[in-house]
């Protein structure tokens, strides 16, 4: 299928600041190095575990930051990349923000519909 990138708007309290990110629906959370999240001031409020493909173990502090991707925002939990580390938009952030991507094009675009899991009375 090959890669797919994104254009990302990372915003804190300190201002913005543009990227260009891999997605990768194999990670769960978006994982952005630590001097970017620092220059907009994100914080880490948590530290947490997380297993590599290769299965080692990691921990890393998160944070909380908005992304803007295709128009769309959302606040997102942050991991904070060490050097070595790839900074990728994963699969919490692409559903947050309403997107999908398209195979054929390999690209990001916006869901059409969303699933919703409701009782019907």
């Amino acid at each position: 299928m090959g890669m797919t990138y994104a254009d990302v708007s990372l915003t804190g309290p300190k201002g913005e600041k543009k990227l260009e990110l891999l997605v990768d629906t194999g990670s769960l959370l978006t994982w952005i190095s630590l001097d970017s999240l620092e220059a907009v001031g994100v914080r880490p409020i948590a530290t947490k575990r997380f297993k590599t493909i290769e299965g080692r173990e990691l921990v890393r502090q998160t944070g909380e930051g908005q992304l803007e991707v295709l128009g769309e925002k959302a606040t997102r939990i942050l991991v904070f990349g060490e050097p070595g580390d790839a900074e990728v938009l994963g699969a919490d952030a692409l559903e947050g923000l309403g997107l999908e991507i398209d195979p054929a094009n390999k690209s990001l675009r916006k869901t059409e519909v969303f699933v919703a899991y409701a009782a019907i009375s």
